[in-house]
């Protein structure tokens, strides 16, 4: 009986370990199809990440379009609307000064001509590169004269202005009467007595088809931001 029973129990505890066994080889493979599942899904979100290299010579043209966009904006700004100088020397002191950053209206000569005290920038014949910034003194037609006096006569009449920072000591080639031309502008610095302008053989008479814009705002230093006055 004590053997039977002790046989029983064996094939129990046999039983229970055949029981068992099943159900650990069961589970590992269970265990191990839900990881590699896991990483099947890992690997497809990070394939999903990468950029094909379709995409990516999508986007490379998509950038190179873009930024040849923006550059021929640009171009087409600095070439007909405006574009940005720094001022050299002290010529049209005290309203502008050295090392001043001006933006230069060049679109509004295009509908409308150049008008008596603008401030306009033109470049000097004589340097390549280099550009002076004056005073329109004188219109198209108009004769100018500069007395020893300092005074400025227009067609045979004081002109009444305020801009020279002194009275004009050298009146240079105005000393005779100037005539001008249907397209040529008398220029003048504001700093009369250390500015080379129409009264300089070497600078002259400005051309209409030589102005490049007016100086319309100054954008440096911040201290002085603001638009230049012309009238």
């Amino acid at each position: 009986m004590r053997e039977e029973q002790k046989w029983n129990r064996d094939r129990d505890l046999e039983m229970i370990r055949l029981d068992d066994a099943p159900v650990q080889r069961q589970r590992i493979p269970e265990k191990r199809e839900a990881v590699s599942e896991e990483k099947e899904t890992e690997q497809k979100a990070e394939e999903k990440k990468k950029p094909s290299p379709r995409s990516m010579m999508k986007e490379l043209l998509y950038n190179s379009l873009f930024l040849l966009f923006v550059l021929i904006v640009t171009l087409l700004i600095v070439k007909y609307v405006a574009q940005r100088t720094t001022v050299s020397g002290q010529s049209m002191e005290p309203m502008i000064h050295d090392g001043d950053s001006l933006i230069v209206d060049k679109i509004t000569y295009r509908f409308s001509d150049p008008e008596r005290f603008d401030v306009i920038v033109f470049p000097f014949e004589y340097q390549e590169g280099t550009y002076y910034i004056k005073r329109i003194i004188g219109l198209p037609g108009e004769s100018v004269r500069i007395d020893e006096d300092g005074n400025i006569y227009i067609n045979g009449e004081i002109l009444e202005e305020h801009y020279g920072a002194e009275v004009i000591d050298n009146p240079g080639n105005a000393y005779n009467e100037i005539i001008l031309r249907e397209d040529q502008y008398f220029v003048l610095g504001d700093n009369r007595n250390n500015s080379s302008d129409s009264r300089n053989p070497a600078v002259g008479l400005i051309h209409r088809d030589s102005i490049v814009g007016r100086a319309w705002l100054r954008i440096f230093p911040f201290g002085s931001f603001g638009f230049i006055r012309h009238q």
